[in-house]
């Protein structure tokens, strides 16, 4: 697949500036401090992979990015503008980020060229002829043209996360967040989505991504980050964070999954 290069639907980063910025970045629920000072920058065309263990804070360090969950603390910024700042609208804030969750999240009831074609004609006011003529466009390049008028519950697990993943790139974000996106999909279907990623990368996409798929993190990633318990532990390129780890944790994390055949 080939993927057109996403144009922001906003300011772009002033030269040298990361996309993605937060500086310590804190988040609790009650007593429970899930993300613990938090600091990470996300340069353009890069992916970066959140991994750790279950509970390390990787969803929750995406919903903060894409303010579905408040910061108690600190600031994420996109493009050099503070996005935690008072007053910030949301909404306009969300046009630029695109999130694809572990769960599909199709509206059942919409055919998938529907689906695909319902934030660029509500949200970006694109004229219907165009954006339908576009997310077919898409659909082809995955070879799903055929599906277009299929209703999700017609769809694979895979055929509907691809759909999931170019109903997200229709909108042309300045950000693709991807959490657990191939978590609920049966292992033969895993390698339909991780290609369109890999695809997205190849077309200079900007990414973050929550993955338990650790080969893939290796291959595709430009940056690494292991989370435990709320904190970056360890940052690097993959070479780095797979080939030589610098903590102790993240040598024992990796260890395990060696061990159990997943890495």
């Amino acid at each position: 697949m080939t993927v057109d290069a996403p144009g922001p639907a906003g300011a772009e980063s002033a030269a040298g500036e990361p996309v993605l910025r937060l500086e310590e970045v804190r988040k609790g629920y009650g007593s429970s401090l899930v993300l613990r000072d938090v600091t990470l920058e996300v340069p353009v065309h890069t992916v970066t992979a959140l991994i750790g263990a279950s509970g390390s804070g990787k969803s929750t360090l995406l919903r903060c990015v894409n303010l579905l969950e408040e910061v108690d603390d600190g600031g994420i910024f996109l493009d050099g503008a503070e996005i935690t700042a008072p007053r910030v609208d949301q909404d306009a804030v969300r046009r630029r980020i695109g999130v694809v969750f572990q769960s599909y999240n199709l509206f059942p009831h919409m055919t998938v060229l529907d689906n695909i074609t319902l934030a660029p004609r509500r949200v970006h006011r694109v004229p219907r002829d165009r954006a339908e003529a576009e997310a077919l466009e898409l659909l082809a390049r995955l070879g799903l043209a055929d599906r277009a008028g299929a209703y999700p519950d017609r769809l694979s697990g895979g055929q509907q996360q691809r759909v999931a993943i170019l109903r997200a790139v229709a909108t042309r974000p300045r950000l693709l967040l991807l959490d657990e996106v191939t978590a609920a999909l049966d292992p033969e279907l895993v390698g339909e989505v991780l290609a369109v990623i890999r695809d997205l990368k190849e077309e200079g996409m900007t990414m973050v991504l929550a993955t338990h798929e650790m080969a893939f993190a290796r291959d595709v990633a430009d940056q690494v980050c292991f989370l435990d318990a709320g904190v970056v532990l360890e940052r690097g390129t993959p070479a780095e964070v797979f080939g030589a780890p610098r903590q102790q944790r993240t040598r024992d994390f990796l260890r395990r999954l060696t061990e159990a055949g997943r890495l």
